[in-house]
């Protein structure tokens, strides 16, 4: 997402633990190389989403318990029922709760059956999973150079973007934040709560150095800066970027874990952004993750699409911009662009329109994953996040075979570049826990499998 470089950092980082990935232990996050860094906009004339407050007050953080039990005791998948009926939703009524409602009633046995791909279908459940969080990481470190850039200034520089264009690709603070969140979720499944995803950010970000912090969005900066005043959800989503992408960044192991119940995966993904976004914000996370959810079922690139707006509110303007998107798609991505990008607008992160990119590229190549991810990148504006939106799409659809070798070798475990916390985590240690019967590696990724 669109980034900020802080000179605020401490000079040392904590050591980072060495069991957070494992479902029952604490683990730690990795992440990939330092993003390109936007240079902070003096104005906050951005524009503000109405407040959608939630009924789920999270405790002051010295009240919240971190220990929290295995994912096996929280969450056990089951043999999985009928996941392609449920990729193709037909009225916007049956959507997942809105960012307004932040439920955690839902029991455990709706959210612990990952199901399987439909019948016939020869990607497998696990091989989806990882190419979705594969793809999500080969995006993002694709579209990194190109972050906050226009095309014109894309073609002055490379000609055109047909693959990695830096000696050491990797990703930002949008694979580092995925990996953060599917960490936690693999952690407490369907029972998470927006008191597990607070107590997280303290835990893991909000109270510790930070060290360089680089490439954290403004959304997220916004956010530690209310943890760390001692506001508790949903109130420390209320700062002036709660409508950025930065939920929509970290949406992708929701639709990973959901496969096949977009409703579901919208539902849980509004519970991780009510710590961080409001709004518009949350729209474009459940967009991600419902459209994700469907990918990993088999459904069709039109069907991923119908999924993602079904969760979404009509009139929002997340899904009027992704219908605008889609719509265009046909005549190739300057129609695209054309159709959702407000010209002369400063702020790249917005989540209505990066959101609606990555779905406008996704549908422009019909699921290709090559074609998608470059159509993205190569439209600039938040270039990591429509990279990693569309990779993990176009991942989920095709699975991680679809993604070219030279780009998948590049991605090794997480730098901690973004959450030092995150060091020594990969994308694919995260895309197996999240799996029925899913055990991180210990090997590369520094955590047992």
């Amino acid at each position: 997402m669109a980034s900020i470089a802080t000179s605020t950092a401490a000079s040392s980082t904590p050591s980072t633990p060495t069991s957070i990935a494992a479902p029952s232990t604490a683990s730690t996050p990795t992440s990939t190389a330092a993003s390109s860094t936007a240079s902070t906009p003096t104005s906050n004339a951005a524009p503000k989403t109405a407040s959608t407050s939630t009924s789920a007050v999270a405790p002051s953080p010295a009240s919240t318990s971190t220990a929290a039990p295995s994912p096996a005791s929280t969450c056990t998948p089951t043999t999985p029922s009928t996941p392609a009926s449920t990729c193709t939703p037909t009225t916007p009524s049956t959507a997942a709760p809105s960012a307004a409602v932040v439920s955690t009633s839902t029991t455990a046995s709706i959210a612990c059956a990952p199901p399987a791909p439909a019948p016939g279908d020869a990607v497998g459940l696990r091989e989806r999973a990882r190419g979705a969080l594969l793809g999500l990481a080969v995006g993002d470190a694709l579209g990194a150079p190109a972050e906050n850039l226009k095309p014109s200034e894309i073609r002055a520089r490379w000609g055109r973007i047909t693959g990695y264009v830096t000696e050491h690709p990797a990703g930002t603070d949008d694979t580092e934040y995925a990996i953060f969140s599917g960490l936690l979720l693999a952690r407490h499944g369907s029972a998470l709560t927006p008191r597990h995803v607070e107590a997280a950010w303290h835990r893991w970000i909000a109270d510790r150095d930070e060290g360089p912090f680089r490439g954290a969005g403004f959304s997220e900066r916004g956010t530690l800066e209310n943890l760390r005043r001692g506001l508790a959800a949903p109130i420390s989503a209320q700062h002036r970027h709660a409508w950025s992408d930065g939920l929509a960044m970290r949406a992708a192991p929701f639709g990973v874990f959901a496969a096949g119940r977009p409703a579901e995966a919208a539902r849980l993904v509004a519970i991780d952004g009510s710590v961080s976004h409001d709004g518009e914000g949350i729209y474009g996370g459940q967009a991600v993750a419902a459209g994700v959810a469907a990918a990993m079922a088999g459904a069709s690139p039109p069907a991923v699409v119908a999924s993602a707006l079904a969760v979404l509110p009509d009139d929002s303007w997340t899904a009027r911009t992704l219908r605008r998107a889609v719509a265009a798609a046909r005549r190739g991505e300057r129609a695209v662009r054309s159709a959702v990008v407000i010209g002369g607008y400063p702020w790249t992160d917005l989540a209505p329109e990066a959101v609606a990119l990555a779905f406008g590229a996704y549908a422009a190549a019909d699921g290709d994953f090559p074609e998608a991810v470059l159509t993205a990148v190569n439209m600039g504006r938040d270039a990591d996040t429509t990279g990693a939106v569309a990779g993990a799409l176009a991942g989920a659809s095709r699975g991680a075979g679809a993604i070219p070798t030279a780009w998948a070798s590049a991605i090794g475990p997480a730098r901690g570049s973004c959450l030092p916390s995150m060091r020594g985590h990969h994308v694919l240690e995260v895309a197996d826990l999240l799996v029925p019967g899913g055990v991180a590696v210990r090997g590369a990724t520094g955590a047992e499998r």
